[in-house]
Parts: C-alpha cells; structure tokens; sequence
C-alpha cells in the first residue's frame, strides 16, 4: 500500500485574505490535517490539491476538544 501524495502548501497570503463563509471571522491553518478551521462556526474546511474548499457542505464539523 502506497502512502498518500503530500499536501500542497497553501500561499501564505491566500490565508491572510480568507474568512469563514458561515461565521465571517478568522480561519486558522491545520497544517497535520490540511484544513481550515473556523473556531467560531466549529468547522474545518478541506484543502485539496492545494485549493481551500471554502463551501459549507462540504466542511466537517469540530469534535469535541479541536
């Protein structure tokens, strides 16, 4: 079994300009699980081939203690 490709960097001013589309405020970057977190809204939006997938549908939701 292969391991998975590894996850492209993300442009540091990419992250500066983007915000939660549910909560309006401020993301974080998960660097170990390639992801954008909204504290705020409780979500963490995935990044896929290094383009933040900014669509509340498709954002899983924080379990408890992330």
């Amino acid at each position: 079994m292969s391991d998975p490709p590894p996850a492209l960097e993300v442009d540091p001013r990419l992250l500066e300009i983007l915000i939660c589309p549910v909560s309006h405020g401020r993301l974080d970057y998960d660097r170990a699980k390639n992801e954008l977190v909204s504290k705020t809204a409780r979500l963490a939006y995935p990044i896929r081939d290094g383009v933040p997938v900014m669509l509340p549908g498709e954002a899983r939701e924080l379990g408890e203690g992330e």
